[in-house]
């Protein structure tokens, strides 16, 4: 009764209430043919509460957690330490429950918190105005190239290869079934040098990533000018956002829209999830941007207060008006960024993105002498693809997997119809790898690749 509650009575009941006879007249209108005649064979039948518990915790044991041995998983989900004091203060009542402001001026400390977190984000990717969150930053891609359409009221979207599969994806679902047309490269591990020269005025704007899925770094200034030469906007994909410690940000570089993937500062791996996009753009843009903006005011009595000030949604204005059918921002995962950058502060924050920086050049220097591997990423933060000529880098993974090493993400599992891309294997070194790990790593892999 714990999981099915109702009595015959009570459906007897209810069914009574809506003039149907039994249970199979509410499906009275599904072709009969669609409809099953038996049990599924893969479901279980019912158990008791804890025949159901065993069985749970052993599929559970099956998954291995990042934190049990050495893991160098990256692809746009990092593992970095979050300090208890993040958890502690997320589960507090108020902000727990607090699920969004739908009376916003009421909820005086969420919308404080949003526009510290619209701060911070401003802040490091050096841009002017930041909103108060987007899902992940797949979607905030998508929303920045719709945004770039309502800017430049041009219907051609241009998404470079070294973006994550992901991200370009989800744009290209996105805008679909809209006249807004998304064109894709092809992956490309050796840079976007070649971008420059495909820029053209039909464009609305070009998208790309640094540090790139291959963990390159690029100067993105002569792509910004070409793009703003040819009237396009640039926007650019920050998955790694502790890079920005140590990296020149984006808006300095010329980016219009700096679209990023939050998950990595307050939350855990948690199987790749929740995120939380980040979304930042040039104040001369700020009402064609998604989402909500929160800002500071003063009340009557000259009082420090926060306002919901920009809420573009078709709930709130004319349909034709709404620059996105968003319907809220990720809150607690936003809050629980806040919390977490706040008490790095800007030198934490820094000390933070040379660590992983630093954990990354001792990798790749012991990744060098490993025999038959080869180090592709010229340019790195804390992540490199490596080649492994001859070898299936699935196939490795799943052999260093058997030894209690998460050995990294190999590229076939994006782009599995690219022979070529095989053999490489993308690596992530963060704060949270000792030493012990990447020598157990080199070990595993001479062994392999032997």
């Amino acid at each position: 009764m714990r999981y099915l509650p109702l009595t015959d009575h009570d459906r007897r009941a209810m069914l009574d209430r809506i003039g149907a006879g039994s249970v199979d007249d509410l499906f009275c209108d599904v072709p009969a043919e669609t409809l099953a005649d038996a049990p599924f064979d893969a479901l279980p039948e019912h158990a008791t509460e804890m025949a159901v518990e065993r069985d749970l915790s052993a599929l559970a044991t099956r998954n291995r957690a990042a934190g049990s041995g050495p893991c160098f998983l990256g692809a746009g989900a990092y593992r970095h330490h979050v300090p208890a004091t993040v958890d502690h203060l997320i589960q507090r009542g108020e902000f727990l429950t607090a699920y969004t402001p739908y009376q916003p001026e009421v909820s005086q400390g969420t919308l404080q918190t949003l526009f510290e977190f619209q701060t911070q984000v401003a802040l490091i990717t050096g841009m002017e105005v930041a909103n108060a969150s987007m899902y992940d930053a797949a979607t905030g891609v998508a929303e920045a190239a719709a945004m770039a359409s309502r800017v430049t009221r041009r219907k051609r979207v241009l998404v470079a290869g070294g973006v994550h599969p992901h991200y370009a994806e989800t744009t290209a679902s996105f805008l679909r079934y809209t006249d807004i047309k998304v064109e894709v490269l092809d992956p490309d591990p050796v840079g976007i040098a070649d971008l420059i020269g495909r820029v053209n005025e039909g464009h609305a704007c070009v998208v790309v990533q640094n540090p790139d899925f291959f963990g390159r770094l690029s100067d993105l200034s002569a792509l910004a000018s070409e793009c703003h030469a040819q009237g396009a906007l640039l926007v650019v994909a920050v998955a790694e956002p502790v890079s920005l410690g140590l990296v020149k940000p984006p808006g300095e570089m010329g980016a219009d829209i700096v679209v990023g993937e939050g998950h990595a500062i307050g939350s855990s791996l948690n199987f790749g999830g929740p995120g939380v996009g980040l979304f930042a753009t040039r104040k001369k843009f700020v009402r064609h941007m998604p989402g909500r903006l929160a800002g500071e005011t003063e009340d009557q009595d000259g009082r420090r207060g926060w306002v919901l000030t920009l809420s573009t949604r078709e709930q709130h204005i004319r349909r034709e008006k709404a620059t996105s059918n968003i319907c809220t921002n990720s809150g607690l995962v936003a809050l629980a960024w806040t919390i977490h950058m706040s008490l790095l502060g800007e030198a934490g924050f820094s000390r933070l993105a040379r660590l992983n920086h630093g954990k990354a050049v001792e990798l790749v220097g012991l990744l060098e002498g490993v025999s038959g591997l080869e180090v592709v990423t010229p340019t790195f933060f804390n992540e490199v693809l490596v080649r492994l000529p001859g070898h299936d880098a699935a196939a490795v993974v799943e052999t260093l997997a058997g030894k209690g090493i998460l050995a990294g993400v190999p590229l076939s599992r994006f782009w599995p119809t690219f022979p070529e891309l095989a053999d490489g294997l993308l690596v992530c070194a963060t704060e949270t790898t000792e030493r012990e790990d990447m020598e157990a790593l080199a070990r595993a892999l001479t062994e392999a690749l032997a």
